[in-house]
């Protein structure tokens, strides 16, 4: 395991953002999925697909509600994209099925599965190597969006070089979300406990008043198939090139999950970010400053971060 621990105040000479040219994509359907392509003026290198996290988060990395900002506006994969192409790394930033141009892909909420973000992160890639000439291309998923490029690669495919995971959960979701849950007040948390055990055992359970959000029964189909995935058992079963990152003031993703990836990949690049959250961008510990990063789409990135991720891929992409 080569493990890099990268300082977030280092100086470094900014990425040429201006070199660097976008075109909208869009994958074929009913309705179609929507995305951006960012290349390099100069020779294309390498591809990557980012893929986003969870919630309302589209291909910029901002939070939306139907087309409404909300609270997250921090422009992470728009910047990494920048970053990326500075380096000769072309990418493909998704709105993922249900948000931002991919909107009306959403469909009824019961019959959304995991497993349609995991086939359309496969079908990007796809297009992404096709569209600049490459023989494969990267996904680079940030968190949720970490666990959906660990499922793309659950079967071969000769068209996905290999996985840069970002801020990613390294436990099954129900285990974060028990933890989560254990301090309610009873009866309510043995409720919550079991209406988890009923979902993570594959079967639908009861609403629980007062924690709708989770247990409403229209969710429970895409909760259960996202529960079954252990992204450690998914990252120990993969056998090309994978690189793990996190910041260390990242207040979403524990550094246990980091630790649970890279123990199940040995052989993984893994990068501790010092001074860095979960948008990726410089940030104190303490709650309130840390949030307040996450709408400032104008602070930049953490520097060393692209630079440790296009490092990463140059060194590991496949030759033409």
């Amino acid at each position: 395991m080569l493990t890099l621990l990268i300082a977030g105040a280092m100086a470094l000479a900014p990425l040429p953002a201006s070199v660097q040219s976008e075109t909208p994509l869009a994958l074929t359907g009913m309705p179609a999925l929507h995305g951006t392509l960012r290349v390099p003026d100069a020779d294309t290198r390498a591809v990557a697909v980012i893929l986003p996290g969870s919630g309302p988060t589209d291909q910029d990395g901002n939070s939306l509600n139907n087309g409404t900002p909300l609270q997250v506006r921090a422009a992470t994969y728009r910047l990494l994209a920048e970053g990326l192409a500075g380096q000769g790394v072309a990418t493909l930033r998704i709105d993922k099925r249900g948000i931002g141009q991919s909107l009306l892909a959403g469909g009824d909420e019961r019959s959304l599965r995991f497993d349609a973000f995991i086939s359309d992160a496969r079908a990007w890639a796809v297009e992404a190597a096709t569209r600049t000439g490459r023989p494969c291309a990267w996904l680079i998923g940030h968190s949720e969006g970490a666990l959906v490029a660990l499922g793309a690669v659950r079967e071969p495919d000769d068209r996905i070089c290999g996985l840069v995971l970002l801020a990613p959960a390294g436990r099954p979701a129900a285990t974060v979300i028990a933890q989560q849950l254990a301090g309610l007040p009873e009866p309510l948390k043995a409720q919550a406990m079991a209406g988890l055990a009923d979902l993570v055992a594959g079967r639908e359970t009861a609403n629980i008043p007062g924690l709708e959000s989770l247990f409403r029964p229209s969710v429970q189909p895409y909760l259960i198939s996202w529960f079954a995935l252990d992204p450690a058992g998914l990252a120990a079963a993969y056998s090309g090139p994978v690189m793990i990152a996190r910041g260390t003031t990242d207040i979403q993703v524990a550094a246990a999950d980091l630790d649970a990836l890279a123990a199940a990949r040995p052989d993984a690049t893994v990068a501790r970010f010092e001074g860095v959250n979960h948008v990726l961008k410089i940030a104190p510990a303490d709650r309130a400053g840390n949030i307040a990063t996450y709408s400032d789409p104008d602070l930049p990135l953490a520097p060393g971060v692209a630079e440790a991720v296009g490092d990463f891929i140059l060194g590991h992409s496949p030759e033409q």
